[in-house]
């Protein structure tokens, strides 16, 4: 009598009905094993792309808010005329404690090391880094032309991260611009609207006794200091009023202004 042949898994699994739940199920696990190491080995392989990719968004939109960005434009040698600086914060001058090519701001805000928790958080930021990188816009003779300084905070769903740039008396808003957000589209979304945007060009920071006056509102202020709250967004712009004045306030920037300034940097 010929003796029958053991059959292997795959040959059971096959010799099942295509309906069968046992089929189904190894079928189900076998393509999700086959995804998830072709998702695996794309992350390892690509990751290098991203991580040139995420550089050359963030450069780009330094160079749109700088006012020398242009499509078609060569980032990395227009870029050359950008000098990135990591400032002390609470001191108010730059620092060579860290490199500011590869110094990163976000992994600073969290880690205690290199940051602080806020008591007055008005921007809803929870920590803020001790140091922070900013960014020097250099004429030819290379004197400064625009400070660029990073900005974030909470809007009304989102943590909205931007960038304003500075006239060289560090007192004059040039451009104001948000790169990452996840506010309403044509609501809280309008801060991407360059109309609105436009508002901010020439606004004064502070007035010529040192107090703190830019602002966002509704109700019109002086107009020298005053850009209009986004129609329907009230609290996505309340967090822009607030994240702006915490960024250029005391908390922020404003010692490394005032020491710019004075040219004591």
């Amino acid at each position: 009598m010929p003796k029958l042949k053991k059959q292997g898994i795959f040959s059971k699994i096959n010799n099942m009905s295509i309906d069968s739940i046992p089929k189904t199920i190894f079928v189900a696990v076998v393509l999700c094993l086959f995804c998830s190491m072709l998702v695996s080995f794309a992350a390892v392989n690509l990751k290098s792309f991203q991580l040139a990719n995420k550089v050359r968004d963030k450069q780009i939109n330094i160079l749109q808010v700088a006012g020398i960005y242009y499509e078609g434009i060569n980032v990395e040698q227009s870029f050359a005329s950008i000098e990135p600086k990591i400032v002390d914060i609470n001191q108010g001058f730059f620092t060579e404690k860290f490199d500011p090519n590869s110094f990163d701001d976000t992994k600073a805000a969290s880690d205690p090391l290199l940051s602080v928790a806020l008591d007055d958080d008005p921007a809803s930021i929870g920590r803020r880094a001790d140091f922070a990188t900013v960014y020097l816009l250099k004429n030819e003779d290379q004197s400064v032309d625009k400070i660029i300084l990073p900005i974030y905070g909470y809007g009304l769903w989102s943590t909205l991260y931007g960038f304003v740039a500075l006239e060289e008396d560090g007192n004059e808003i040039y451009a104001l611009q948000f790169y990452q957000h996840a506010e309403t589209p044509g609501l809280g979304g309008e801060v991407d609207n360059p109309k609105w945007k436009a508002q901010w060009a020439g606004k004064k920071i502070k007035n010529t006794e040192g107090d703190l006056m830019i602002q966002v509102a509704k109700t019109p202020g002086e107009k020298e200091y005053h850009v209009d709250a986004i129609a329907g967004a009230t609290l996505t712009s309340n967090g822009v009023h607030n994240l702006v004045r915490f960024w250029l306030g005391e908390s922020g920037f404003d010692k490394f202004l005032t020491n710019f300034k004075n040219g004591s940097t």
